[in-house]
Order: structure tokens, then C-alpha cells, then sequence
């Protein structure tokens, strides 16, 4: 897999942290839990779609793109990201925000990302809950270039064969951490939601034969179209890569019982999941994927489902700056006792 034949953008120091969290391991009496903190990806407060935005503004400025122009949720993480490599590298942003939670909540609507977003200066434009958003993002793509700029379009969450190969990087990475710290891998969990995230490390780690399960915790479709989703883009991805053989189905694995009522909207194992890791750990989750994702992963442990013998790595995808959108849900908080 030689990642050195695409256009890159270095945006952030790696390799991101990888350390074991104790407390959250005794809390639940095992497994070993260790996170990986691509959350510390340093562009605008960090997160996952760091990694991707390497390879797609590589490519925007191998195409002599101006102007980056994605969507996402009124509360995307991947927006304010992308906004920020933007400023980064000269070049304008627009973004179009969907309402896919109707709410007046003041929070929601004006603070956290989108707080950011604006103090970035990206035009944004909202569109209805519902919208069929890349039929959206082509048409402003091209009123854009009607108008002369030179657009560079970037799906939501970044999650196209480009993007995905920032987290085959990080599958890479994390083995080679893994190797030099002595550590055993038995298991990788995340949030999977556009699908780029997992479908790049379940690339990564069967490229290298690395016999690491690689797990997504859903946060929005429900099971079958996710895993189909994972599949179809960690196929492209390989296939942009140029390895034989495609990604095994098998390979592709969502646990999708944990979205709750939908997509950004609060669960009571998410808010406990946050809360825990706060006072547990200092570590800041998200209330949309993050959080979401640990939810589903304690709730696994307590199960038996993920095994006390096991090593399990907990990718923190970012986007902890969503909390501030998420105020109301957190009124009350308090850890679950062990059982």
C-alpha cells in the first residue's frame, strides 16, 4: 500500500497518542481498553476528518482548486475541519448545513460548530432535513465555477476513496505504535457513520494482514445499509490503492443498536459514556459519534460480548467542541454504577 503516490497535504504532527486508559478498564473489570486520540489531530480543535483532508486537499491543489465546498449536519465536525485546512492553505470554503434534527434549541443552532464555522468565515446556506445533499453540494459546486472560482467538492465527512486513505495511514500507524509498545491489537472500535473512517482501516489492516477485528458502532443508518456502505467504499478504496483481491464482506462489521431515535439525537448510554470518560479519564467525547460509538462499546463489555481477555483500542474520532451544541442533554449527569 504505498500512500507516498497521492497528493498529500501534512496538516498535523503524528503519529496521534495511543495510551491505555485505567481507569475506565477497572471501572469496567477489563478488557484492556486503550484509545487512540485522533482527536488531537490539531487542525481546529482535531478530529478524524483531519486525516481524510490531508489527501483531499492534496488533491484539490493538485487540481488547482480555490475553493473547498462540502456539507454536512448543522453540527458537523467534518465542516468545521474542512473550514479550517481552508484557511490553512488560502483557499475559500462554503458549506451547505442540513437540518436533520428539527430543533429551535438556541444551543444547537448557533454555538458550538457552528459558533466556529462562522468565526472561520465559510458561507454557509442550510438546506431541509431530507435533502438529497450531494445533488446539492454538485449544483453549488457548479454555480461556483459558473461564477469563476475553481471548487474542489469534498462529500460529507470526506468519505470518497481519497479521504478513506487517511485512515488507512492510521491503521498503519496505530500497528506500528502497537509493534513498538509491545501490544497486542485484538479489536479496533469506533463510530461509523459516512463511512470513509472505517472503510479506510478495514482497507488498511487487511492490506497489511494484520488480523485486527475492526469494529463500528453506528450512529445513523441502521445495520445492513451500513455495513454495505462500509464495504462498497472500502472496495473503491482498495481498488484506488491498487490492491488485488478486493476487501473480504466478512471483514466489514457495524454494530448498529446503539443510534438510538436518530442520528444526533441523545441516548441515555451516550450521555453516560461522555460523563464517564470526563470523570473517569479527563478524556472529552462527542455526543454524536464519540460518544456514541464508547456507548456501544461499554454496553458490549458489560455483555460479555467483547471478551475481559481481550486488548481493545477505541478510536476517538473528535469532536468534542459539539458538547457546547448539547447542553440541555447533560443536565443531571451522573456515571452509572458498575454492575
Amino acid at each position: 500500500m504505498h500512500l507516498a503516490q497521492f497528493p498529500r497535504v501534512r496538516l498535523f504532527t503524528a503519529p496521534t497518542p495511543l495510551h491505555l486508559l485505567p481507569n475506565l478498564t477497572k471501572f469496567l473489570g477489563g478488557p484492556q481498553i486503550w484509545i487512540k486520540r485522533d482527536d488531537c489531530t490539531e487542525v481546529a480543535m482535531g478530529g478524524n476528518k483531519v486525516r481524510k483532508l490531508e489527501f483531499l486537499a492534496g488533491d484539490a491543489q493538485a487540481q488547482g482548486a480555490d475553493h473547498l465546498v462540502t456539507q454536512g449536519a448543522v453540527q458537523s465536525n467534518h465542516v468545521r475541519q474542512t473550514a479550517a485546512v481552508a484557511a490553512r492553505l488560502g483557499m475559500k470554503c462554503s458549506a451547505l448545513l442540513e437540518h436533520r434534527i428539527e430543533t429551535n434549541d438556541h444551543d444547537y443552532l448557533d454555538s458550538g460548530n457552528v459558533f466556529l464555522d462562522r468565526l472561520m468565515d465559510v458561507a454557509i446556506e442550510y438546506r431541509p432535513g431530507g435533502a438529497d445533499m450531494q445533488a446539492e453540494l454538485d449544483a453549488k459546486a457548479a454555480s461556483l465555477r459558473a461564477e469563476g472560482h475553481r471548487p474542489y467538492a469534498i462529500p460529507g465527512g470526506g468519505s470518497n476513496p481519497v479521504g478513506a486513505l487517511g485512515y488507512v495511514s492510521a491503521a498503519q500507524e496505530l500497528m506500528h505504535q502497537a509493534y513498538e509498545m509491545g501490544l497486542r491489537v485484538d479489536m479496533v472500535v469506533h463510530a461509523t457513520g459516512s463511512a470513509g473512517t472505517q472503510a479506510g482501516l478495514v482497507v488498511g489492516m487487511e492490506g497489511m494482514n494484520a488480523g485486527v477485528k475492526v469494529l463500528g458502532v453506528g450512529v445513523r443508518a441502521p445495520k445492513d445499509r451500513q455495513e454495505a456502505n462500509v464495504h462498497r467504499l472500502a472496495e473503491a478504496t482498495a481498488a484506488h490503492l491498487g490492491l488485488r483481491g478486493g476487501i473480504r464482506r466478512e471483514a466489514v462489521e457495524a454494530n448498529c443498536d446503539y443510534v438510538g431515535p436518530g442520528y444526533g439525537k441523545p441516548t441515555p448510554g451516550m450521555v453516560e459514556a461522555v460523563t464517564l470518560l470526563a470523570r473517569l479519564e479527563g478524556v472529552l467525547l462527542d455526543p454524536v459519534y464519540s460518544g456514541k460509538g464508547m456507548a456501544g462499546m461499554i454496553d458490549l463489555i458489560r455483555k460479555g460480548v467483547i471478551g475481559k481477555d481481550q486488548t481493545v483500542v477505541f478510536l476517538h474520532t473528535g469532536g468534542a467542541v459539539g458538547l457546547f451544541g448539547y447542553l440541555k442533554a447533560f443536565d443531571g449527569a451522573a456515571p452509572a454504577q458498575r454492575v
